[in-house]
């Protein structure tokens, strides 16, 4: 029987650093303010003429060179974006694809929000262990700057850009597979966090940038997550019979500290299994978790076979856990 492996890691951050204090220049906040409600102290910013796109080939060729599989062993490419190149058409991966060099791939994206990442893992797996593909590239990548409203001081401290990518390959060791993901979602909740316009159920017919940004309802979206986040991991861990001491890397959605301190604590998780980037990135959605797997891959802290319990919560509702072990080199 096939399964599926967690092969590699990759990230690309752009350049451009923007800090609290700057915001604060731009909108009635302050670095102490931001600090103290998230834990962001700064975010990078794609340049003008920089792709989701872009950030994402970039990501997903460190995540192949460190996968040890051929490029041209690439049989599927996901992405996982809310500010996708183009409105609906054509993907993202698609074009992923093409900068990469691979024109012949299954190519395609998904829309899941912040949960996007562990959304593509299920998917690459449900794939893998059908026996339909055997190295499936998945990738997640945010230009969130262009969908910001730099006005609404809600949202505009909260958002970043980013991207992440792994290649996920067939094994037979049981021992190296995924052990198991879980998503869900709930639409009743959808207005807590979306982006109103730019679709057919939009207020307006236009397209204008200006008019299609995320909005947020913070203190909702706040008490959801913290709930929804703490009981998806309690019933992941209890359905594979795990608790958190076997976990090495408890790596959650970098959306807010507070958020994450909540989730943490509520599921007994020590200070050093939990993977914090958020003071330093932000909220990058789908590119989040990614990012934030490789920060501790580059710094030495992460190991093959160590143990991830992965955690996500976005808008749609959507939410999605998954345990895998690393094993890339």
């Amino acid at each position: 029987m096939a399964y599926a492996s967690f092969r590699s890691i990759g990230a690309y951050v752009p350049e451009r650093i923007l800090s609290n204090d700057e915001l604060s220049k731009m909108v009635d906040t302050s670095d102490e303010w931001i600090t103290k409600r998230t834990g962001i102290q700064e975010r990078r910013i794609a340049a003008k003429d920089e792709r989701t796109s872009d950030m994402g080939a970039n990501a997903a060729k460190i995540a192949i060179e460190r996968s040890g599989v051929k490029k041209e062993d690439i049989d599927m490419i996901i992405c996982a974006t809310i500010s996708p190149d183009y409105f609906n058409m054509p993907s993202t991966a698609t074009i992923i694809s093409t900068k990469l060099g691979l024109s012949q791939v299954t190519a395609f994206d998904i829309s899941a929000a912040c949960t996007g990442f562990v959304y593509i893992v299920g998917i690459a797996k449900a794939f893998i262990e059908s026996g339909m593909k055997k190295n499936i590239l998945i990738v997640g990548s945010e230009k969130l700057s262009a969908i910001t409203d730099y006005s609404d001081r809600g949202t505009c401290i909260l958002f970043g850009d980013g991207a992440g990518a792994a290649v996920i390959s067939a094994t037979e060791d049981k021992s190296e597979a995924i052990v198991d993901v879980n998503t869900g979602s709930d639409g009743s909740y959808a207005d807590l966090l979306m982006t109103p316009n730019g679709g057919t159920g939009s207020a307006h017919d236009a397209l204008e940038s200006d008019k299609v940004c995320m909005q947020m309802k913070g203190n909702e979206t706040f008490k959801v997550a913290v709930r929804t986040l703490t009981s998806d991991v309690k019933e992941i861990l209890e359905k594979n019979s795990m608790n958190s001491d076997e976990i090495t890397h408890f790596i959650p959605h970098q959306a807010n500290y507070r958020i994450i301190k909540a989730v943490g604590d509520a599921l007994k998780m020590r200070d050093e299994q939990v993977v914090l980037t958020v003071a330093k990135y932000g909220n990058t959605s789908g590119a989040s978790i990614p990012m934030a797997i490789n920060d501790i891959y580059e710094s030495g802290k992460l190991k093959k076979g160590d143990m991830l319990l992965l955690d996500a919560f976005g808008g749609g509702l959507t939410w999605g856990s998954a345990i895998l072990p690393f094993m890339g080199e």
